[in-house]
């Protein structure tokens, strides 16, 4: 039989719910936020600690920018790099505080409870009226890493500004402005347009390869999970289970395995773009259902605002979503290294961004609201 793991102790307790936020306005009530609390130490108090297992090498994204903010003004943003580590910032691993309830689900685990929280506020914010015509505008400060040919270390680029203005319906030319170069991103193009570390642009098809050269090309432009429009993210299901089997039924057999696919694809679907709040909210308590999410209490993103995070670790690789400590606003997103690689070190920031401003505009290169 094997020995009975350790209570934890009255310090551990403590920590875990210093990790909890404390509740917003239009946030979980405070009564209802103690009693989640307390659920939560009593779970602590009696699981087991489980193993994690080594995940194989995922298809990583790199900065795709494709997804839906938590609300207007409150952003997120895409890191994945395919495989490309960052050099100059580190950062501490941090405390990565359990793991997200499996099938799924039956504990309140501190991610599912932070997850749910989020949640709450997303689906607190007004319905955006878009019309066929607009476009959904998002200004980013991005960083990406890459290596050259001469050194086997992979540094991590400057922070930056990127601006994209994508259709609404997906039937009209979009912009993408960054690096002092602008790309019309024609309509119908296939897959979702992406950044690369030397400032060009390429369109990652939804089969996972990318365009050669590296422009928009033309295609079947068929919205899907991997080229979402706003009207595309308005007709996602809005209940958190059917939703995660969408995404685990249209990625099966993607990736390094269905758990991780699935965060990478909700990860993607958290960026760059616009959604209805409730399949925002359905978006986040899917995440919570997928085994190894877990809360890590201090992160910072590309503009340099800390965060609480919502994590995953792949490969000794950590992904994390991160959001306002206060009002659970979603502020960017960054990877971090866990263990030494050839390529990096652990506690070495791979990739990180910041979502500075999120519009519905009239027109490609309009900065500010358009007309309702």
């Amino acid at each position: 039989m094997s020995p009975k793991p350790p209570r934890p102790t009255q310090a551990e307790r403590e920590e875990m719910a210093r990790l909890l936020p404390a509740p917003a306005e239009r946030d979980v009530p405070g009564r209802r936020h103690q009693l989640l609390r307390n659920h939560l130490m009593r779970e602590i108090e009696h699981s087991t600690r489980t193993a994690t297992a080594e995940f194989p090498t995922r298809r990583r994204r790199r900065l795709t920018f494709t997804a839906i903010p938590l609300a207007a003004g409150a952003t997120a943003l895409a890191l994945a790099t395919g495989g490309v580590f960052g050099q100059h910032p580190t950062a501490q691993p941090g405390s990565a505080v359990a793991s997200g309830p499996s099938e799924r689900g039956t504990h309140a685990t501190p991610a599912a409870v932070l997850l749910d929280r989020i949640a709450t506020v997303a689906a607190s914010k007004a319905t955006p009226t878009v019309r066929d015509d607009q476009y959904v505008y998002i200004a980013s400060k991005v960083a990406y890493s890459s290596q050259n040919g001469t050194d086997s270390v992979m540094r991590l680029d400057k922070p930056h500004l990127r601006q994209i203005w994508l259709s609404a319906d997906g039937t009209r030319p979009g912009l993408l402005r960054e690096n002092g170069q602008d790309t019309e991103l024609d309509a119908g193009h296939e897959g979702v347009v992406v950044s690369e570390a030397d400032g060009h642009t390429t369109v990652r098809r939804p089969d996972g390869t990318n365009s050669q050269p590296r422009v928009a090309v033309p295609g079947e432009g068929t919205p899907s999970l991997n080229s979402p429009t706003y009207r595309y993210l308005e007709s996602l299901p809005t209940d958190p289970g059917t939703l995660l089997k969408k995404i685990y039924d249209e990625t099966e057999g993607a990736g390094p395995g269905p758990d991780q696919e699935a965060f990478v694809t909700i990860g993607d679907l958290l960026r760059e773009q616009l959604a209805p709040p409730k399949v925002s909210a359905a978006l986040y308590k899917a995440a919570a259902k997928i085994p190894g999410v877990t809360v890590v209490n201090d992160s910072v993103d590309a503009a340099g605002r800390r965060g609480i995070a919502v994590a995953r670790v792949h490969n000794g690789e950590r992904t994390e979503w991160i959001f306002d400590k206060h009002s659970l606003e979603f502020l960017g997103e960054r990877s971090v290294m866990l263990k030494d690689t050839s390529r990096a070190k652990a506690g070495q920031v791979t990739a990180t961004t910041a979502v500075l401003n999120r519009l519905v505009t009239d027109k490609p290169g309009q900065t500010h609201s358009g007309a309702s």
